[in-house]
């Protein structure tokens, strides 16, 4: 991918990772609004009975990239990368959470469509993409990358060609892959 200015976000997230505290009091009105509209469009897909609330998941995704200060920010879309990995595991977590409160049901079967759409009023199909998708990490990172900033960021495949640095056949690609991956966790056949 051809070398680009950084954009004014990166300038940003680089100066707050040197230390400057300025950068980050700049950087939060900029951040906090495409934070917000990547919370609103995920949980978009979620029912109308869900409880988390776009403004909690983005500030409890805020809070946390608040405290990644040791991270080494590369680009705009690394951040919102990030931010992506964040929302996933606060969604997963709040799902976990209301598995444990309705246990006793069994086994949920579902297709990787469901499961995609994340829909926290069946926590078990979230749990299950996470675990699917933690496998899918220890032997191919990127492949989950691609589905965690796709479906738990809202990022286009512009955005996440970009922040993993690869071309958009690739990621139509990785993506189709991953997908392929899941679909034969998600059914039982992981070789386990």
């Amino acid at each position: 991918m051809a070398a680009q200015e950084p954009q004014p976000i990166t300038v940003l997230l680089q100066q707050w990772r040197s230390g400057d505290p300025s950068a980050l009091a700049a950087i939060t009105p900029i951040v906090y609004d495409e934070l917000r509209r990547l919370a609103a469009k995920f949980l978009a897909k979620e029912s109308n009975a869900q409880t988390l609330q776009p403004t909690a998941l983005l500030n409890e995704a805020y809070l946390r990239l608040a405290q990644q200060r040791d991270q080494n920010w590369q680009s705009r879309a690394h951040f919102f990368g990030i931010a992506a990995h964040l929302m996933r595991n606060i969604l997963v977590d709040h799902a976990r959470s209301k598995h444990r409160a309705k246990r006793g049901g069994g086994d949920i079967n579902f297709s990787l469509d469901e499961a995609l759409t994340a829909d926290t009023t069946k926590p078990s199909l979230l749990v299950d993409l996470d675990d699917a998708l933690t496998e899918l990490a220890k032997f191919d990172p990127r492949k989950s990358q691609v589905i965690e900033m796709r479906y738990f960021g809202g990022m286009s495949l512009e955005e996440t060609a970009e922040a993993l640095d690869i071309s958009i056949t690739t990621l139509g690609r990785e993506q189709r892959l991953a997908h392929a991956w899941i679909k034969r966790y998600l059914a039982g056949e992981s070789g386990e």
